[in-house]
């Protein structure tokens, strides 16, 4: 009974979601009056909610200086935990929705262009035509990195990442609140269009293509093994001509049939990339994982659940890159 009585108190009672929420404004604004601006309330209303808070649990949360305010290590660990709850509760709402209406829903995904624009449509497509009323957010991630760090997936803003690895799987040691599933191996392929002088030659060498018009993301993977293939042959590669992320400008430019392209085999290998041919050039071979990454010990509304059930399988449906180098089509 005593226990029931402290937690009446201490929690039930006094540390209120509304409270909360004003002290993680108050955090993400780092002052008062911004806090209540943003909230649409007055400042001394924020001032109380804080004040009760510290009432509450007995610490100071925030530390006060002429420069603003800033969570004390009492605060952080009280709005890390408070975060979890919130998020807890929208994981309720939705997947309360979800079962009053299973044609609904959201996921909120996170990742690359070159999976974006390669993995994502097939499988909102069908998503989509079983649950029309479902809604997907999608969210350009800089996810290429030696160190998987996902800070809006720890935020709870997304429900799921997908990332490239730039060394093997098992070569990674993964935070303990991640779960981290390999998908598949990629490769890079150098392609030109169809109508392109390269794509009559049926052998090129790298260092042919030294000087070739490129279209390469800006200090990426695609670019570090294009140029160790380049130093291997004893060349030097000259400015890239076009530097972009964006699958829809590397298209363009590619139909004009005066550029060349490093793109990933996934993308090729589901027709996102049409009217491109795959260049017989030798690049240096690096794995080049593909994983799907979502926080532990989180719930998931159904719909996430499907969305990452059909992610898997359609990787399952890639061929392994020794498969596919054999097997070269036009897309």
């Amino acid at each position: 009974m005593a226990n029931g009585i402290d937690w009446e108190h201490r929690i039930g009672r006094r540390i209120r979601l509304r409270d909360l929420h004003v002290l993680s404004a108050v955090a993400q604004s780092g002052s008062m009056s911004k806090a209540a601006a943003r909230l649409g309330v007055s400042q001394p209303v924020v001032s109380q909610a804080v004040a009760d808070l510290e009432a509450a649990v007995g610490q100071r949360l925030l530390d006060r200086s002429s420069r603003g305010v800033a969570p004390t290590l009492y605060g952080e660990a009280l709005l890390k935990h408070g975060q979890m709850a919130f998020d807890d509760l929208r994981q309720a709402v939705r997947e309360i929705d979800a079962l009053a209406d299973p044609a609904a829903g959201e996921v909120w995904v996170g990742c690359p262009e070159s999976l974006s624009g390669a993995l994502l449509p097939p499988v909102i497509e069908q998503l989509a035509k079983e649950h029309p009323r479902a809604v997907f957010h999608v969210a350009q991630v800089n996810t290429l990195s030696t160190q998987l760090e996902f800070p809006e997936l720890r935020q709870r803003k997304l429900d799921v990442v997908m990332a490239r690895l730039v060394r093997p799987f098992g070569e990674f040691e993964f935070e303990e609140d991640l779960t981290v599933e390999h998908l598949f191996d990629d490769e890079l392929l150098v392609v030109s269009a169809t109508t392109s002088p390269w794509a009559r030659r049926r052998k090129i060498d790298l260092a042919e293509l030294a000087d070739a018009p490129w279209i390469l993301p800006p200090n990426s993977w695609n670019r570090l093994i294009v140029e160790e293939g380049l130093r291997a042959r004893g060349c030097q590669m000259s400015p890239t001509s076009v530097e972009t992320f964006s699958v829809a400008i590397r298209n363009r430019l590619l139909a004009s049939g005066c550029f060349v392209a490093a793109i990933p085999g996934s993308m090729y290998h589901l027709n996102v990339t049409h009217g491109v041919k795959v260049l017989p050039v030798d690049l240096p071979r690096r794995p080049w994982p593909v994983v799907m990454v979502t926080l532990k010990n989180r719930t998931t509304p159904p719909l996430v659940n499907l969305f990452i059930r059909r992610v898997r399988d359609l990787a399952h449906t890639i061929p392994a890159p020794v498969l596919r180098r054999s097997s070269r089509r036009q897309a």
